[in-house]
């Protein structure tokens, strides 16, 4: 079977190297790629949100399998224009994607179907939100109701950053924005929980904790994801089965009702508090940096996960996972997530030999005949996997010291939570 991943991150590049151990994939094509990816398989330079386009390079070069990585090819429908044609999607449709589309769209479901999440207000106007948050406790956080790449959350200390946030979000930091959201802060610790669907049944994929802050001790800016660690270290049966009673299975059905068709991976961004979960978002696909982490440590063949949700035949499949830890640590340019430049070139990073617990996936890379340069804020993942998350740390510091690239940098202390020194 001819296979199409659509993206260009590492999410993308970790789910390329995956499939191509899969002895049900015979070639494997990127849409874009980027240059990890370009090793082992053919990058297309097309815009993967042209589906017309996309839809007639695959018939050309008999790509029957599409991938979906990032959210907005999803959001847009992908899905729903493939569908009844001869070439399956990986992903859930427009209905259900808008769990990550819109943030308000979750909220009322969440309202509606007494969901845990946070508390929160809908506002239409910037100084109808701003009388608001004059009377408001801190800190709140205030969130763009779109797709923001991953940058639409502010967790304001003070009416003057709340201000701030909500008038970047009028002004149109993230397109079009006719409402805002603004919501209590929860004060616990934030768990990734994911699982994979047919529509009807659903499996566990993986626990995970991402460090979003650009700072070490996890301060500063939010970001796309400095690096994580899977497993969990809050999941526990009993946690586990309030997170699917409580929130995976109220909101599948709610999509039903919707008259979506959910297939795919659901990311369940929670807060846990008190031994409670608390849903803070969902994200209609694997996230990034944890999908780097929990693929690794996946024994059973992905090919055969992913055509079993697309055939609804789920419940047959046993998905397994190895009992490793595993540690991903993100490299990014410098500036990031502010300015940064691109275009620097990575040297001697093609003579870095990773064992074979180890992996390097490409995100903002660039392969040309001169080399592989920059080309985006996250630019490499380091991930290791073992028995113990000291030595995964160890082991990708060792990784990223060997590669010493000048233009980037890295947070030391990820995992640090699980990691006692």
């Amino acid at each position: 079977m001819n296979v199409g991943i659509i993206g260009s991150g590492g999410r993308e590049h970790a789910i390329c190297h995956t499939l191509s151990k899969s002895k049900k994939v015979s070639k494997i094509f990127c849409f874009p790629g980027n240059a990890g990816t370009s090793f082992i398989a053919q990058n297309v330079n097309l815009d993967p949100n042209d589906f017309s386009e996309l839809e007639k390079y695959c018939i050309k070069k008999e790509v029957n399998f599409l991938v979906v990585g990032p959210e907005k090819p999803l959001v847009n429908g992908i899905v729903d224009y493939f569908k009844g044609k001869p070439i399956r999607v990986f992903g859930p449709d427009k209905i259900s994607s808008k769990l990550e589309g819109s943030k308000i769209f979750t909220k009322k479901i969440c309202q509606r179907n007494n969901i845990p999440t946070s508390r929160f207000k809908i506002y239409e106007s910037l100084n109808e939100t701003l009388h608001f948050l004059k009377n408001s406790l801190f800190p709140i956080v205030i969130k763009a109701d779109g797709l923001a790449s991953g940058k639409g959350v502010y967790i304001c200390k003070n009416f003057n950053d709340a201000k701030m946030a909500s008038e970047e979000i009028f002004n149109g930091k993230f397109g079009i924005a006719e409402q805002i959201l603004v919501e209590e802060f929860l004060d616990g610790e934030e768990m990734s929980y994911f699982i994979v669907t047919d529509g009807k049944n659903y499996k566990f994929f993986g626990s995970a904790q991402d460090h979003k802050r650009v700072g070490e001790g996890d301060t500063g800016k939010n970001t796309g994801g400095m690096g994580c660690y899977s497993p969990s270290r809050l999941l526990n049966d009993h946690l586990e089965f309030k997170i699917k009673t409580k929130i995976i299975e109220p909101t599948l059905n709610a999509i039903s009702e919707h008259g979506g068709d959910y297939k795919g991976f659901l990311y369940i961004g929670l807060m846990i508090k008190n031994g409670e979960p608390f849903l803070i978002e969902f994200n209609v696909r694997m996230g990034d940096p944890e999908c780097q982490t929990i693929l690794p440590i996946l024994k059973t063949d992905l090919m055969d996960i992913l055509t079993s949700c697309c055939d609804g035949t789920l419940n047959k499949l046993k998905i397994n996972f190895s009992e490793s830890k595993s540690i991903c640590v993100v490299l990014c340019s410098n500036g990031y997530p502010e300015k940064f430049e691109n275009n620097i070139e990575i040297q001697d990073l093609e003579q870095l030999k990773p064992l074979e617990n180890q992996n390097i996936f490409h995100a903002g890379t660039l392969k040309t005949e001169e080399g592989i340069f920059s080309n985006g804020g996250r630019v490499l993942n380091f991930v290791s996997t073992s028995d113990d998350f000291l030595a995964c740390r160890v082991e990708v510091m060792n990784l990223i010291k060997k590669l010493n690239w000048k233009n980037g940098y890295f947070r030391r202390d990820i995992g640090h939570k699980v990691i006692k020194l």
